[in-house]
Parts: structure tokens; sequence; C-alpha cells
């Protein structure tokens, strides 16, 4: 299995570097409630990043990961108003975005639809089904105990930093540890080649599928609990935030490398690099345009790489293969 260590790094520095014209330009960026601020907007993003980590690395996409935010955003709101209790309303959040994820998976596995066309389908059916079922109208006076999973903390650490680590954690294990973690990077390599060892491509696809939609199920216990509402057009853009976390992090938009950790530094640099240019005093309007860069730019390394022009992979030790 190979590993790409070279975007990671090169993350840290473009920080470092970041880090050093807002100390000269910016001192009040460090702050410890500034820093807090930052790990708890990324938290939801890294979340379903994981999730999309695991969907890129068998070479597929998934664009619908924002219907999915608002869809499982409002099952938890109507539920917690309906007086269902907290957990409940989580784990009715989970099963919605797996639920979707289950057809998404199945469509691309099964029907051998590209998973770009299920799911920009999929995306316009559930901003449909939102519209219907709410009429358009944002979701007002969440409960109190709903709002506590968001905005409290343990320990010191806001909860949904808490959460995010977790994720990142296991996520990390799951990748790099487990025979399904290892078969992502055989799935997407060669196919062919995968289901000559053994693999269940076909399954391999569903299961990818539906835990991004778990993941951005549990990502609404780090987004929606922050706020007093649930809007409508929740979650709009978010999948663009997230693909461009998981590929400038390293893994490759054409499948068979990359990491949990380098998702969670793409995730990290997105979220500083918003913070740092409101610092600078830099219009918030570059950020997108930035992030469209980030993206150019990760697309084009991994291209010139399979082509062999660049190559910063390495073999990383390991004395399991995929099966």
């Amino acid at each position: 299995m190979y590993v790409d260590r070279g975007r990671e790094l090169s993350i840290i520095f473009f920080l470092v570097l970041l880090g050093i014209v807002l100390a000269v330009f910016a001192p009040g960026f460090y702050n410890a409630r500034n820093a807090s601020d930052i790990l708890v907007n990324i938290s939801y993003i890294t979340i379903a990043a994981m999730g999309m980590t695991a969907v890129i690395l068998t070479a597929q996409i998934d664009i619908s990961v924002g219907a999915i935010l608002a869809a499982c955003s409002t099952v938890a709101g109507l539920s917690a108003k309906a007086g269902v209790p907290i957990p409940l309303v989580f784990l009715y959040a989970i099963g919605t975005g797996a639920a979707i994820g289950l057809i998404n998976g199945l469509l691309v596995a099964y029907a051998r639809i590209p998973s770009i066309i299920v799911t920009l389908g999929m995306l316009t059916v559930i901003r449909g089904v939102i519209i219907l079922v709410t009429g358009g109208s944002w979701i007002y006076d969440l409960p109190a105990n709903f709002r506590t999973v968001g905005t409290g903390s343990t320990l010191g650490l806001p909860n949904p930093v808490w959460l995010m680590l977790a994720t990142l954690l296991v996520g990390a294990w799951v990748f790099s540890q487990t025979r399904w973690g290892r078969s992502l990077y055989a799935v997407g390599s060669n196919p062919a080649a995968a289901r000559l060892a053994g693999i269940a491509v076909e399954r391999t696809y569903v299961s990818v599928f539906m835990l991004s939609g778990a993941l951005v199920g549990l990502a609404t216990m780090a987004f929606a609990t922050r706020f007093t509402t649930v809007q409508s057009n929740t979650g709009q853009g978010f999948e663009f935030v997230v693909i461009t976390a998981v590929v400038v992090g390293g893994t490759n938009i054409f499948g068979g490398s990359g990491t949990a950790l380098g998702s969670f530094l793409g995730a990290l640099l997105v979220g500083v690099t918003g913070t740092a240019l409101t610092f600078l005093r830099v219009s918030a309007y570059w950020e997108q345009s930035l992030q469209g860069l980030f993206i150019l730019l990760a697309v084009a390394l991994d291209v010139a790489r399979k082509r062999g022009a660049l190559n910063f992979s390495f073999r990383w030790p390991s004395s399991r293969r995929p099966t």
C-alpha cells in the first residue's frame, strides 16, 4: 500500500508560512478562542471528509453530501421538536444518511451508473423532498438539550471537537489497519485486479457510500446542534468544501491513495485560510476562489504523478496486503 506524505507535508509547510504572515500582519489571530472556533468550524467538515475519503479512495465521488446534511439536519430538527429523546434523534439522522448512501451505492455498484450522475440526481431529489416536507420554512424553537450537544464542552474542549477527534482516530485505524480499509486502496487502484484477489468490488462501493452518508448524519451532531434553527437551504456548497479538504489533503481523485490525516489537514487548511482572510482584511469572496485554486493544484499534481512526471509516494511498511 502506497501512502503519499508529500501532500501532508506541503499543507503543514503552507500553514506554517501562513502563520508567520499572520504573526506579522494580524497578531490578534493568535488566541485560544479563535483556535477553538476554527476547530469547531471544521469539526463537521472533517467528520464528513472521513466518509468522502473512503468514497474517493475507490475512485468514486459523492456530490450529494450537502443535500444529505440538509436531510439529516431536517430529520434531527423535526424529531427534536417532537420530543424524541436526543440519542434517538441522532440515530435517526445517522440512519437517514446511511439509507440515502445505500441508494447511491446500489445505483453505482449494480446499475453501473457513474457516481457523479447518481449523486447529482440524488442531490436534486433530496432538495426537492425537503421543500415538500418543510414547505420551504425553517425549523425554529429547537429544544435546549438539542443545542447543548453542539455548544457544550467536556474537559474544556468543545463537544464537536471531541467528536471530530474520535472520528479521525477511528478513520485512521480503519483505513490502515483493517482488511476492509485496505481493500479500498486495491479497488481504487485496479478494480479488476481487486476482484481477482477476492475483493467484492460491488459490495465495497455500496459500503463506502453508506459510510459516507452515515458520517454526514453523524456530522449533524457537530453542525445542526450549534444553531437555534435548521434552515431549508442547509448544506449548500458543503459538498465542495468536503471534496476540497479530501483532495487537497492528498487523496488521489483517481483513487488508490490517501489518508485520514491528510483529509483532516485539508479541512484545517480550509478553516484556517478562511479565518485568516478575515484577520488580514481580505474580502471573504476570495475564500471560494482559493478553495477552487487548491483543488486545481491538487488535481494537477495527481495527474502529473499518474503520468510519472512526479512521484512523491513511498511504500508505507506493512506486512499485510489487501485480500
